[in-house]
């Protein structure tokens, strides 16, 4: 989520079952439809009908992991219904830590928690000119900002990146809901997205919305500030926390307490740290606030800088890391926290 609209900080025991605040209900699974290849669309029905929710609101739902229970967010998908349901699309990640394999398990009458709807990628004021940049499942957000957009009377253009046509989700529906303003960038056919042209392209008095992985968002974000533009008009909302190389096992050392844990693959540093009794402030569990940043001591490897937070200058330091999402490709790393 964007770091100015997230200021609690937390710990892990907030609260019994991990919810991150509001109040929680019992959610019944409507309908369960596959809108792309590993991309689930599950419509909920909660106990009383949902007020239309604000465009670019998330849903937080509890999923049941073979290891105990956590939480996950997932943006509300709008496709232009009122009809009290409130809709998300979960892609299956198959080598992540269990929950969107979950998610993909359920079945029309299952139950599951859910929280009030959270709105933090929320549209600036006015009517500025804006350019939504998706990719991937971050198109999900950007369905009900367009929606927005286009009632406002504002002028807006999409750009939507991913793998090809048949595997991106919801094309059908923004091309018929936004005629001439959506420009796909499949990367089979050759499409690539400029973090440069993208930002080039963005009126000086414009809005920039991007939904993507952090390695979309890091260079967005460089590009952005190399063009001087005010950084209150790049809105972002980011997901995942894929890195530069792959995940596998590593070990984390804390000599000041005298610790060593084993960080597994679908766990992070973070999770094995505080399971191991080290208490770390934490907020966002994205990447993006910084409050879990440990200090590095040594490192045996290469640290897979995962976050948003860390300044290009201050991964070539090496002094430094997320321990939410970042992860050490090599046997392991020595920190203080």
């Amino acid at each position: 989520m964007h770091p100015s609209h997230r200021t609690r900080v937390r710990r892990r025991d907030d609260t019994a079952d991990g919810m991150s605040g509001g109040a929680k209900h019992v959610a019944t699974v409507e309908a369960r439809d596959e809108v792309a290849p590993d991309i689930a669309l599950i419509t909920l029905r909660l106990p009383d009908p949902a007020p239309t929710p604000p465009p670019g609101s998330h849903l937080d739902v509890i999923v049941r992991l073979a290891a105990g229970s956590d939480t996950r967010s997932y943006s509300l998908v709008d496709l232009g219904h009122d009809d009290g349901l409130l809709r998300i699309a979960v892609r299956r990640q198959r080598d992540g830590r269990g929950g969107s394999v979950w998610m993909h398990s359920l079945k029309p009458g299952d139950e599951l928690e859910v929280t009030d709807t959270v709105d933090e990628f929320p549209l600036n004021p006015g009517a500025a000119p804006s350019v939504l940049l998706a990719a991937g499942i971050g198109i999900t957000p950007v369905l009900g900002l367009a929606r927005a957009l286009r009632a406002r009377g504002s002028a807006y253009r999409i750009l939507y990146a991913g793998r090809s046509r048949d595997s991106m989700a919801f094309t059908a529906e923004l091309e018929s809901s936004h005629p001439g303003l959506v420009t796909l960038a499949e990367s089979a056919r050759g499409g690539r997205v400029s973090p440069a042209d993208v930002v080039a392209g963005v009126p000086q008095d414009g809005v920039l919305y991007l939904c993507g992985p952090m390695g979309l968002l890091r260079d967005v974000r460089q590009a952005w500030q190399q063009e001087e533009r005010p950084p209150a008009d790049l809105r972002f909302e980011t997901f995942g926390t894929s890195g530069n190389h792959p995940a596998r096992p590593y070990r984390v050392t804390v000599p000041r307490l005298g610790v060593t844990v084993e960080v597994p693959v679908g766990t992070s540093m973070l999770d094995a740290l505080e399971d191991a009794g080290v208490e770390i402030m934490y907020d966002c569990l994205r990447g993006e606030c910084g409050l879990c940043r440990v200090r590095i001591l040594e490192t045996d490897g290469t640290v897979d800088h995962r976050d948003v937070f860390l300044s290009p200058r201050q991964r070539a330091e090496g002094r430094q890391m997320c321990a939410c999402v970042s992860r050490v490709a090599g046997p392991g790393v020595t920190i203080d926290c």
